[in-house]
């Protein structure tokens, strides 16, 4: 009783956390840790679909322009690992005055959703004055075509967390919009919740 008074850990204690401490670790190496990392180690080398929320194969001659849908990649499936904010990137169709007219790849970007600072969703405003990227935890602004932090707590962070990671796209003959194999590094699409570094940019 004194003992336990005092705060020390008791011998029968002692040996309950030495017994779970090895349990975990006896399962540890069993467990797929790939599955939820920021960019899984799992993920197709290959290009995949555009997929909407309304589940359709994203298509440059009906997505509106200065528009923005969440989408998912990669996708597993499995709608818990899906539903996760590191697997959400935010595709828009830039405004005019960006380009979005064209009905091509050059219309459209996709960055990712999980904000450079604390790791919020930020999301795309189309409204006139703004026609930015922005996060409603703290305040974070994004370029909608770059997605380089612009204002906020994010562009006072060096390189390269002030620069979303970002999804190469492509267009086919009949229009669908299709991502291209990433190479999750800094100096590729980026590592979410990281960033990347860019050329052409002046950070």
């Amino acid at each position: 009783m004194t003992q336990e008074k005092e705060g020390k850990l008791s011998r029968r204690d002692f040996l309950k956390l030495v017994a779970a401490a090895g349990t975990v670790l006896t399962f540890t190496p069993f467990i797929d840790w790939g599955k939820f990392l920021p960019n899984p180690l799992g993920s197709k080398s290959e290009r995949a679909k555009v997929i909407l929320p309304d589940g359709t194969h994203a298509n440059v001659k009906t997505f509106p322009i200065n528009h923005s849908e969440a989408i998912i990649y990669p996708s597993t499936g499995d709608k818990v690992l899906d539903n996760e904010p590191f697997r959400r990137w935010q595709l828009i169709r830039l405004s005019a005055d960006r380009g979005g007219e064209r009905n091509d790849v050059s219309a459209f970007s996709a960055l990712s959703m999980v904000c450079l600072h604390l790791w919020c969703l930020w999301k795309y405003w189309p409204d006139e004055k703004k026609k930015r990227g922005e996060c409603p935890c703290h305040g974070s602004l994004y370029n909608p075509v770059t997605g380089l932090a612009i204002g906020g707590p994010a562009a006072l962070q060096s390189p390269p967390s002030n620069l979303l990671p970002k999804l190469e796209l492509e267009v086919d003959a009949d229009g669908y919009l299709w991502i291209k194999p990433p190479s999750w590094s800094v100096n590729g699409n980026g590592i979410i919740g990281f960033g990347r570094y860019e050329k052409g940019i002046n950070l």
